[in-house]
């Protein structure tokens, strides 16, 4: 398991650099997203990423792994609207968001720690394809749990599904690293 989180934390660094050099370029300007939203853009990565999976012909040249590590940022800044809510105008310093950025990940890597230890590592037989669905489904859970007013009967939250999301995503960039 040592193997898998040093993977993890360097395809987390690949997307925390992204991430720091888009706020150098942008700023906080994502904190004025919606959850909705969010949960709308890391649907458009994933339906591009198994559109990519299935299609023969490719006409933007941008793979998977792009995709990949925007939905793996997009659901951190997710997490982070969760937290602090949406404010009407960029709010945070390069500083402070990378500070909640690695707040969110480092509990995200303990969930994918104790669940990789629980199931015994099966992410690394699955295929691509398969964890590509699977973040797809969490998708259509959390819209289901925004058009129900972030309320659920028996099932965990929103956050978590982004939490499964950001883990499938980064085992999905392993996988395509090793291949």
């Amino acid at each position: 398991m040592a193997d898998t989180s040093k993977q993890y934390n360097d395809v987390i660094e690949m997307c925390r650099s992204l991430f720091i050099n888009k706020m150098k370029d942008y700023g906080s300007a994502w904190r004025i997203l919606r959850l909705p939203s969010l949960t709308d853009q890391i649907f458009i990565k994933a339906q591009r990423i198994r559109g990519l999976q299935q299609n023969k012909e490719q006409r933007v040249d941008e793979g998977q792994v792009s995709e990949f590590i925007g939905i793996i940022n997009y659901s951190i800044m997710a997490l982070v609207q969760l937290e602090l809510g949406v404010v009407e105008q960029p709010d945070l310093t390069l500083e402070q968001a990378t500070q909640a950025y690695d707040e969110k990940v480092a509990i995200t890597k303990q969930l994918m720690l104790d669940k990789n230890h629980d199931y015994g590592e099966a992410w690394r037989d699955m295929r691509v394809s398969s964890l590509t669905d699977l973040i797809l489904q969490k998708l259509l859970r959390v819209k289901q749990i925004e058009d129900n007013q972030g309320k659920t009967l028996v099932s965990e939250g929103i956050d978590a599904n982004y939490q499964d999301m950001i883990n499938y995503a980064v085992f999905a960039l392993i996988h395509l690293k090793a291949a």
